[in-house]
């Protein structure tokens, strides 16, 4: 087979199904590699084997069960503590040695329990604003690498344990002092003497374990690459709705930074209703309701909705997406051939993006999402789809495995 790279890019606000989608490219294209190019531990991609193993992938690559390697990219915010949790699920779901298939570029940066402590405890002091956070750390490293450098770990740094202790040593002091300024009160595990050294003695540990490597050069050697996509194009840190987005850039443009001049396909993914796990404008929510297998309400994202597949939305993620060569929908499985379907609202059908550096621009649109009224129309899923983002569908997934994902 021919070299070639596939793009994984959900277009709606995650949980499209790209841990399937990956998992079935990984198997049907024999990829080499498939590389994490955004976001980070946040993760959850649901992976369902032929033989019924299941596991939620956040920081390996959603081709593991096939065998295919991972690289966790210099964009990656990888959580190590996390890590070693999911590495021991992977063994007990069969993965003999996970870390042997995984390697991380030196600039991916690291979540620490500071960071992950902060990031809830700012949510919850935003009440009845609160953003949607998933209560992992990422957005607080992402800010701290851009606003505080010299409180930032990379993965270089991971068995470094002098500059863990003064990164961490800082960190401590500044965000207790901010967090007790904001009025929060359970404060202690920045009063935990001994967090550092447990946490150094853990990392430590990890970097035994796991190997660094550039990115782009893993991929140059392979023959044929997936790139797993992470959260979904309405959450863009450009491009989303402030304040309900990540701090990642969730287009293919991270992806295609890594690749060469091979052929690529960019795949975007939507299922063939809307669905949104947390808080912010979601215009066509509850006027389809769907059960929902791995995505549960609680935790710090709350509430998982479903609702009529949103053709406006659709469009501005292709929009600002740059364009997508072919469309994959997916859970077509889980509603009936004719669904609630969205083309335009009563009040107009029309998403402008603006200027990239206009964030207040795209707050403007997602105060004016909450508004609008969907009109809604009943039509085939995958169909109407491919009508809105003109672009056909070359692969439906009609339920969670490999063997029921097909090409069209």
């Amino acid at each position: 087979m021919s070299r070639r790279a596939w793009i994984v890019v959900d277009l709606g606000f995650g949980d499209a199904g790209k841990g399937g989608v990956t998992d079935f490219l990984a198997r049907d294209q024999r990829a080499d590699l498939v590389v994490r190019f955004n976001g980070g531990a946040q993760a959850g991609h649901n992976v369902v084997t032929p033989d019924g193993r299941h596991h939620t992938f956040s920081q390996f690559g959603a081709g593991t069960f096939a065998g295919v390697r991972t690289a966790l990219g210099p964009a990656f915010l990888l959580h190590p503590l996390a890590m070693v949790v999911e590495a021991e699920h992977l063994v007990r779901a069969g993965v003999s040695d996970p870390f042997a298939s995984v390697t991380v570029d030196p600039e991916a940066r690291l979540i620490d329990p500071y960071q992950q402590a902060t990031g809830r405890l700012r949510e919850q002091l935003r009440g009845d604003a609160a953003h949607g956070t998933c209560g992992v750390g990422v957005g607080e490293c992402a800010a701290d690498a851009l606003e505080r450098p010299e409180e930032t770990l990379w993965a270089r740094h991971l068995g470094d344990a002098a500059a863990v202790r003064r990164a961490l040593g800082r960190q401590r002091e500044r965000k207790r002092a901010e967090l007790l300024a904001l009025g929060a009160e359970d404060l202690a595990l920045f009063d935990d003497d001994g967090l550092i050294e447990r946490v150094v003695e853990a990392w430590g540990e990890l970097a035994g374990a796991l190997r660094l490597a550039e990115t782009a050069p893993r991929v140059r050697r392979a023959e044929r690459v997936v790139f797993e996509g992470a959260q979904g194009v309405l959450l863009d840190e450009t491009w989303g709705f402030h304040p309900h987005t990540t701090w990642s850039d969730c287009t293919p443009a991270g992806a295609l930074a890594l690749l060469d001049d091979r052929p690529r396909t960019v795949l975007g993914l939507t299922r063939a209703y809307a669905v949104r796990h947390g808080a912010g404008p979601f215009p066509t929510a509850g006027t389809l309701a769907v059960p929902e297998p791995h995505n549960g309400d609680g935790g710090w994202q709350g509430a998982f909705r479903t609702g009529a597949l949103d053709g406006v939305l659709l469009r501005y993620a292709v929009r600002v997406c740059g364009g997508v060569d072919a469309l994959a929908v997916t859970c077509v499985d889980r509603v009936p051939e004719r669904v609630p379907t969205c083309a335009t609202y009563v009040e107009g059908a029309s998403l402008e993006p603006g200027p990239a550096d206009e964030l207040g621009h795209r707050e403007a649109l997602g105060a004016w999402l909450r508004g609008v009224t969907p009109v809604l129309e009943e039509r085939p899923p995958v169909a109407f789809a491919e009508e809105a983002c003109g672009v056909r569908a070359a692969l439906v997934s009609a339920g969670p495995s490999a063997l029921r994902k097909r090409w069209t």
